[in-house]
């Protein structure tokens, strides 16, 4: 079973930063793509921001400019670095990691456990 472990959720202030991490086996950390996600109470599970596994990243509009995902290869980790977050931004985030099979076509995916990230004064 693969496993996914996420750190550093929080409280933080309106306008703070806040980065999390999620820690990924190295055995499909370079044939994966990676992702964010997150979901506020009510709310669908939505798509924040994702890398490719050629680096290739791409990030919801309500983010832009503000969340910057990025991959450390030699610690196979990944990072979401969140700043000028707004109360907006309050939810669960999720680390995923998605491949598609190139002859059956499954999607693989796997989740991290999910970190609360609060934005509150």
């Amino acid at each position: 079973q693969v496993q996914l472990l996420e750190s550093g959720g929080g409280l933080v202030q309106p306008g703070g930063s806040l980065r999390l991490s999620c820690a990924v086996p190295e055995t499909i950390f370079s044939i994966f793509n990676m992702a964010w996600y997150r979901q506020a109470p009510g709310n669908k599970r939505e798509l924040v921001a994702a890398v490719t596994s050629d680096g290739t990243t791409d990030y919801t509009n309500s983010v832009k400019g503000r969340f910057t995902i990025s991959k450390d290869n030699a610690k196979t980790m990944v990072y979401l670095q969140m700043s000028s977050l707004k109360p907006e931004d309050t939810a669960i985030y999720y680390c995923n990691a998605n491949r598609e099979d190139r002859l059956t076509k499954v999607l693989l995916s796997y989740w991290g456990q999910g970190s609360q990230v609060t934005v509150s004064s």
